[in-house]
């Protein structure tokens, strides 16, 4: 299967990985993410054009800001058209990419990696064009179609239950062979995987790993949840692990800005350091919870209740993920 986007995603149901490849590839990638069931991959597809992360924000001034982590569907107009959602999954809200850029605009977000979202399922040309048409300003993910035969459903199963099977090791180490990172969310929370998570890290030390959401951790309330996040922050002894501070509303225990989250993130940046932490919005579910630009400046709020420097705060917003995928952003 020929991948439509500069990252390909698919269920660990899938025993066969599917073949990547681009005509006028030169490189590629490997992208895992887990969701306590799900590995994804991905490859990074170079055009004709010159090829790295951003190097400066499009004010001219600093770093470029990165969104780590957002998705975009087509508008209803599309889906009537050329873009059809998937049966059944229509979405809440509007998410086109018309309103991401301007959202990206408002907020000063010079690029970001876009999730294909489940509203499309395995039709991927929505993002597809999004990614043709703004080659400087996106990378995607994309989702693979897992078995046809029905036979990866309990596979899944057994691989949420036991991270550490076969299939799941041997996907694991061919991602630190091709030096691709590796993403882990795991929505139910960590303590039921620290063992899984150390024993990989430790048998393939070369495999970079990516935790999505701060591994849904929120500020603890009781002991069983501060010793979850403890184990959390320890997982920092292995240096390929990074981090992502992203979807703020997810992981708060309160309202706009998510100040109960500088106690996590200054723990985080203590145990991982900065260069290993990236902010991603979770756009378009994050509009109605603070807004685009609402979700980015409440970065910098938490930040400075800590606080963070400046060096550190660009890590956090845009030089982390540009460092971790670099030459993924093709440049003008």
């Amino acid at each position: 299967m020929a991948a439509p986007c500069r990252f390909l995603h698919f269920p660990i149901a899938t025993t066969t990985a599917p073949t990547l490849s681009a005509a006028t590839a030169t490189r590629r990638r490997l992208l895992l993410s887990s969701t306590c069931g799900t590995i994804a991959a991905a490859a990074a597809m170079e055009g004709s054009g010159s090829v790295g992360a951003p190097a400066a924000s499009s004010s001219g001034k600093g770093s470029a800001v990165v969104d780590s982590h957002l998705h975009v569907w087509a508008s209803p107009q599309q889906a009537a058209g050329e873009f059809p959602y998937f049966p059944g999954q229509e979405p809440p809200l509007r998410g086109d990419v018309d309103l991401l850029l301007q959202c990206m605009d408002e907020a000063g977000v010079d690029g970001a990696l876009i999730v294909q979202p489940i509203n499309h399922m395995f039709d991927h040309s929505l993002v597809t064009s999004v990614l043709k048409k703004y080659p400087s300003k996106f990378i995607g993910c994309c989702l693979a179609n897992p078995a046809d035969d029905g036979s990866g459903i309990k596979q899944l199963e057994h691989l949420i239950v036991q991270m550490t099977n076969e299939v799941g090791r041997s996907l694991f180490a061919k991602a630190g062979e091709l030096g691709a990172p590796v993403g882990i969310m795991v929505m139910k929370g960590i303590s039921s995987y620290i063992q899984e998570i150390e024993e990989l890290c430790t048998d393939y030390p070369k495999t970079n790993v990516v935790f999505d959401h701060m591994a849904f951790c929120k500020p603890p309330t009781n002991m069983e949840e501060e010793k979850a996040f403890t184990s959390f922050l320890k997982l920092s002894r292995f240096p390929q692990i990074y981090v992502k501070y992203s979807a703020l509303f997810r992981i708060s225990r309160g309202a706009y800005p998510y100040e109960d989250t500088s106690q996590l993130l200054s723990r985080v940046i203590s145990s991982y350091g900065a260069n290993r932490i990236m902010w991603g919005s979770d756009f378009p579910f994050v509009i109605p919870e603070c807004g685009y630009k609402g979700a980015k400046e409440a970065i910098s709020h938490v930040a400075g209740k800590i606080p963070v420097s400046s060096s550190d705060l660009e890590w956090i917003l845009g030089k982390t993920v540009t460092q971790l995928f670099q030459g993924a952003w093709v440049t003008a």
